[in-house]
């Protein structure tokens, strides 16, 4: 996924050359996206409703050399509006967002209204197919049955999260507004969850060749559906 979204920017740059890309991350707590792209040359301005995670944020994106770049900014998706420019987003993110908010169909509307028209909206969500199969590999069957009898793919109620979700419930969701168009479904995590951990710990080369095999299983559908994560880009219809 980080491809993607790198040649979002680079698509956004080669557009506008001479201006920072602008880009809205909801949820983004500590910075783990906004820092890596501010070190791109994007202005990134982090929402997220955790005063704790915005002062990491504040931290690291100072360490960084990117504190100017970086507007953090307390609140939620429900009133982003209030937060943010509406329709100028040249890229809007939305990682492990879904998952914990009430109602997700206004949240994908709220990042929808805050990408100019042809911006692309970065979703990244927990897979409820891997959620299944890691618990039945660690023979907890009860709890695999739970999240795969559940609608939303929650182990019950004291699940800390409000949903899992496969490829077509995601995209979907994101289409059922009728402003955004699917570009890009891939698995985040196919391969890397499922390693024992001595392949994991097999020096450098052993990594290199995770990651390539990563990169080639992310956009097969047959191993998407058991990533750890599921990564839609929707591009804003109108551009």
């Amino acid at each position: 996924m980080h491809r993607a979204l790198e040649a979002e920017v680079a698509r956004v740059r080669a557009a506008r050359p001479d201006a920072r890309p602008l880009v809205v991350d909801v949820g983004g707590g500590s910075g783990a996206w906004a820092v890596p792209l501010a070190v791109a040359g994007c202005t990134v301005t982090v929402v997220d409703t955790s005063p704790n995670a915005l002062a990491a944020l504040q931290r690291r994106a100072r360490e960084a050399g990117v504190g100017q770049l970086i507007t953090p900014v307390q609140g939620d998706v429900d009133a982003l509006a209030e937060f943010v420019p509406v329709g100028r987003a040249d890229l809007v993110l939305g990682h492990g967002l879904l998952e914990v908010v009430d109602d997700p169909a206004r949240a994908i509307a709220a990042l929808t209204v805050a990408a100019a028209p042809g911006a692309a909206v970065s979703v990244l969500v927990a897979g409820r197919t891997a959620a299944v199969l890691s618990r039945v590999l660690a023979g907890r069957l009860a709890e695999a049955r739970a999240v795969l009898a559940d609608p939303d793919g929650r182990l019950g109620p004291a699940d800390v999260l409000r949903r899992r979700m496969d490829g077509p419930t995601l995209c979907g969701l994101l289409e059922a507004t009728g402003d955004l168009r699917v570009e890009v479904l891939q698995g985040d995590g196919v391969l890397d969850g499922w390693l024992p951990g001595s392949v994991r710990d097999g020096g450098p080369a052993t990594a290199r060749a995770v990651t390539e095999l990563e990169g080639m299983a992310a956009a097969v559908p047959a191993l998407r559906e058991v990533a750890t994560r599921l990564h839609v880009l929707a591009r804003r219809i109108g551009g």
